[in-house]
Order: C-alpha cells, then structure tokens, then sequence
C-alpha cells in the first residue's frame, strides 16, 4: 500500500470539504455555543446570587445531587452549593453534549467526502486512478477522522481554558477537566469519529447527495442524547471505568461497521452507480 497516495487523497478531500460552506459553517459555529455561550451563560447565572439561588434549588439538581456516585461525591467535597452547582453541571452533565462534537465533526466532512463527490460528479475520475480500493477508502476515511479528531481535542482545550478562567472568581481555583472526561475525549470520541464515519460510508453508497448522507447519518446525535438521558436520571454514571467501556463497546461498532463500509466500497459497483 503506497501511503502517499492515500495522504494525497486525504488532501484532496479537505481541501475540496474548505471549499464547501455547508461543511465548515457548523464546523466553525456549533464548538462556539459548546464551548463559549453556554458555559459562560451558566457561569454568570450562577455568579448571580438570586439566580444562583433558584438554579441550585431546581428539584431536578437536588434530586441528581443525591444520587451521585462516590466518585463525584469526593469530588464536590468541601464545596459551597453554587460551586458545586457548577462542578456538576458544566464539569459532568455538560459531558454527553461535548460528544456530539466528533459525531458532527465527521459525519459531515465523510459526508462531503463520500457522497459530496458523487453529487459533483468528481468521483468517475478518481475511481479511474491507479490508487487500489484500499487506498481510496483509507484516503477518505482518514480526511474525515484526523480533522474530526483533532478539531474534538482542540475544542476541548478551548473548553478547558474558559471553564478554569471564567469560573475561578467563584471556584478561587483551577478544577478543570474532572478525571471522567479524559477517558471520554481521549478513548471515546475518537470511537465515535469512526462511528460516524463508518455509518456515513455506508449511507453514501445508498444516497446521492452530501445533504442526504449528512442528514441520514446525524441521527446517531441519539447515542449522546441516551447518555445524556442516563446520567440525569442516575440511570448511568460517565464515570472513568464506564467511559473506558463505553469506548469498547463503540471500537467493537466500529470494526463491525468498518467491515461493512469496506465492503459496500467496491470501485466496479461506484462506477456501474454512475453510469
């Protein structure tokens, strides 16, 4: 396998996605509501004592202060009721949110890298190189995963400064990130970039536009709503131990998918589809 083809195509494929407003508008819009507007609308309603007040005694906020799990118990240990407030929400709630970050990231640059071309009609041409299938599918898998990747961990980075900055008047410290966010930026999103990617690929084999496999493949945004679901009911706790499952289970998706998508990437069946 010649790794400066499938580099070369990776290439080709961002530059072509840059090109594309659909694909870096929610690239560069929704990490900003993420990781500035919504932190900082929850850090100044709770430096606001009136609002402080009513926010920490919502009964919903109660309810999850007294189911927490021991790990989070240690950790708002010795803290007022509005910074632990702030420890919970935007340092474990906020987390199933942030992992809609790699899904977005991409599914919609696979999206444009797979079913983008097609709606273009720029892919007869590629299929015609002397690049193998291999290569070809390593080229576009790669252009979506790095970006999404990185985008994910630079995002997080981000989140990390203004968290730690805008909350030290009322923490007096710095306490970000909580140990149960690395196993879910580090192991997890990475799985769910593949996740994304591996579902798109297999969407844009059956559809012919990059709208169409973007919207298809957004639905797995349910993943994150379901973990979301489960930890404000205290059904299930992204604690350490269970993020690094989690991210099992996920990789374990992803090879099943990846084997799929592989196979439904065959270059005979893509150019008798444009014909």
């Amino acid at each position: 396998m010649n790794w400066k083809i499938v580099f070369a195509i990776a290439n080709k494929d961002l530059y072509e996605a840059r090109q594309n407003k659909s694909v870096w508008l929610p690239i560069m819009i929704v990490p900003l509501f993420f990781i500035l507007v919504l932190p900082l609308a929850m850090i100044l309603t709770l430096s606001n004592p009136e609002l402080a007040s009513s926010m920490t005694s919502d009964p919903d906020i109660i309810k999850v202060m007294e189911k927490l799990p021991d790990f989070l118990s240690q950790i708002i240990a010795g803290l007022d009721l509005t910074q632990a407030s702030l420890v919970l929400m935007l340092g474990y709630l906020f987390a199933p949110f942030f992992l809609i970050l790699p899904i977005m990231f991409s599914t919609v640059i696979a999206s444009e890298s797979f079913a983008g071309e097609k709606e273009r009609k720029t892919i007869e041409a590629l299929l015609y190189s002397p690049a193998t299938d291999t290569e070809l599918f390593l080229g576009k898998v790669l252009s979506a995963f790095i970006p999404a990747v990185v985008i994910t961990w630079i995002s997080f980075l981000a989140y990390t400064i203004v968290l730690n900055a805008a909350a030290y008047p009322i923490m007096g410290r710095l306490w970000f990130p909580l140990v149960n966010w690395y196993p879910l930026i580090f192991w997890v999103s990475p799985a769910l970039s593949m996740l994304g990617i591996g579902a798109t690929v297999l969407i844009s084999s059956k559809v012919q536009t990059f709208m169409g496999a973007y919207q298809s493949s957004a639905s797995l945004v349910l993943v994150v709503i379901a973990l979301l679901v489960g930890q404000i009911t205290g059904v299930l706790y992204l604690s350490p131990l269970i993020g690094i499952l989690l991210g099992f289970v996920i990789w374990i998706a992803d090879g099943i998918l990846s084997w799929l998508a592989v196979k439904s990437f065959n270059r005979d069946k893509l150019l008798m589809s444009e014909k």
